[in-house]
Order: C-alpha cells, then sequence, then structure tokens
C-alpha cells in the first residue's frame, strides 16, 4: 500500500510503503529501504519481527506519536508502521570503478559526507553526469538516500549514475585508495587552491554538508585538502554549485 499525500519532508507520496506486511515484503525484496516511522505505544509479534528485521538490515528506525503518521500517511489506515523506499537500486563501489576502466578513463568518483536535502543530492547527481564521474558514494546514515525527490530533482540523472551506499565513508574511501584513487576533500581551510590541483589521474572528491563541511573522521582520510576561493561575505557556496566547480575543472583538465 502507499500513502496519497506529502510529508511536507521532501519525499513524495511515490517513496512511501505502509503497513506490517508491505513493509516487510520491501525489506525482503529488491528495492532498498531508507527508514521506517513505527507508532509509539504500537505493539505485538509482527511490530517486533518488523523491528527486528529492519535492524537486521540496518535500516533507521523512528518512533513517532501515531498522529505523526496519520497526519504523513493521511489516513488513519497503516497499522502504525510506514516506510521509505529507493526510488533505485544502489551500486556497489566495484560496479564504480569497472564503469571507468570500460570507458578507459581513470577514475572519477564524488564522496558526499552527509548531504541531507534530497534537492541538492539530486542536483548533484545532475552535475556528476552532466561532468561524466563514473558514480557517486553516499553514507547510510545522516544523508538522502534515493527518494522520488531525489530523482526528480536530478532531472532524469538518476537513471544514468551508479550510487553506492555505504556504511562507513572512512572504510570507502580507504577501499578507493588501495585501488589507486588519490583522495582530495573539498574544505574551506585549506591552503590549497583546488586550481593548483593536477587531475588527470584517477581521483576521488569528497565534498561534506553546508556549513558543517567534512566531518573530521573523514577529512583524516584525504589525502590532500583543496579550497574554493571566497571573496565574498558568505562563507560557503551550495554543495550542488560547489560539486560543479569541482567536476568542471576536472572535466577540463581531462579534455585538454
Amino acid at each position: 500500500m502507499k500513502a496519497a499525500t506529502d510529508s511536507g519532508k521532501g519525499d513524495t507520496k511515490q517513496d512511501r510503503i505502509f503497513g506490517i506486511h508491505p513493509l516487510m515484503e520491501a525489506l525482503q525484496g529488491e528495492r532498498s529501504v531508507e527508514r521506517i516511522y513505527i507508532a509509539k505505544g504500537r505493539g505485538g509479534t509482527a511490530v517486533e519481527d518488523l523491528i527486528l528485521l529492519a535492524r537486521s538490515k540496518g535500516v533507521p528506525l523512528h518512533f513517532e506519536p501515531r498522529e505523526v503518521l496519520d497526519r504523513i500517511i493521511g489516513s488513519t489506515k497503516h497499522q502504525g508502521a510506514m516506510g521509505l523506499v529507493a526510488a533505485k537500486a544502489y551500486g556497489t563501489l566495484d560496479e564504480i570503478l569497472a564503469r571507468a576502466t570500460r570507458q578507459g578513463e581513470p577514475a572519477a568518483v564524488l564522496v558526499l559526507d552527509g548531504i541531507e536535502d534530497p534537492r541538492n543530492l539530486g542536483a548533484v547527481l545532475r552535475t556528476a553526469d552532466a561532468a561524466g564521474f563514473h558514480g557517486v558514494v553516499i553514507p547510510q546514515r545522516r544523508a538522502a538516500g534515493l527518494t522520488e525527490t531525489v530523482a526528480k530533482s536530478s532531472a532524469g540523472a538518476l537513471e544514468y549514475v551508479t550510487v553506492a551506499r555505504v556504511v562507513n565513508l572512512t572504510q570507502a574511501l580507504e577501499t578507493l585508495k588501495a585501488a589507486g584513487l588519490w583522495i582530495f576533500g573539498l574544505d574551506l581551510s585549506a591552503k590549497k587552491s583546488y586550481l593548483e590541483i593536477d587531475y588527470r589521474g584517477p581521483v576521488a572528491i569528497v565534498v561534506g554538508a553546508e556549513g558543517e563541511g567534512i566531518s573530521r573522521l573523514v577529512l583524516s582520510v584525504c589525502d590532500e585538502r583543496v579550497r574554493l576561493p571566497m571573496k565574498g561575505r558568505v562563507a560557503s557556496l551550495n554543495v550542488s554549485v560547489a560539486v560543479g566547480v569541482m567536476a568542471y575543472e576536472i572535466l577540463r583538465q581531462r579534455s585538454r
């Protein structure tokens, strides 16, 4: 079953599945479940089984008052459970690297740390596709997933970009390093400008959320930090704009 109204949180009605049994089926199916909402006080064996299965698969659980689910879904017929599912199946790091190999190009991978706005993620995917990135890596938690809102914001690019969702970003970066990629973190406090770097070899570009930037642990794994020159009074760019600047410098260098 699917809901009929918008949640107001950037997720459209096509994202939602509600009811215990439909959610159990979704958790065991091919589409990735992004997160599950359970009504507080909702008990019983079926709900306990749903919670156990969700936790075994690493799906985040949110416990909310039943009235919140009523409002989001626009109905009281949800059995106290609702989930948001991915608009597209996730890929893997190996698939991203294999794509670069097939195309005979040095790998160009975009790694996003904590981008929570689905519209920003969609815009980033659109840029990644246009600039020829071989794939995008996102974390499983505290980040937007591949919802229908992301698909719409990407203007169709989601169909062509391989997106890998990983449990641990630092481990993913170590895997990319082992595959020969040089890791650049976009950091406002970096000494080097992004224009001082040669991106013609295999690279991964790490970008963090507006304001917060890349987390300390993820930044510590980067081989080098670079910054975008900022001459105005605003301290940061929208993440999709920052990605665009970096992506097209890489494309420019590789097109020479």
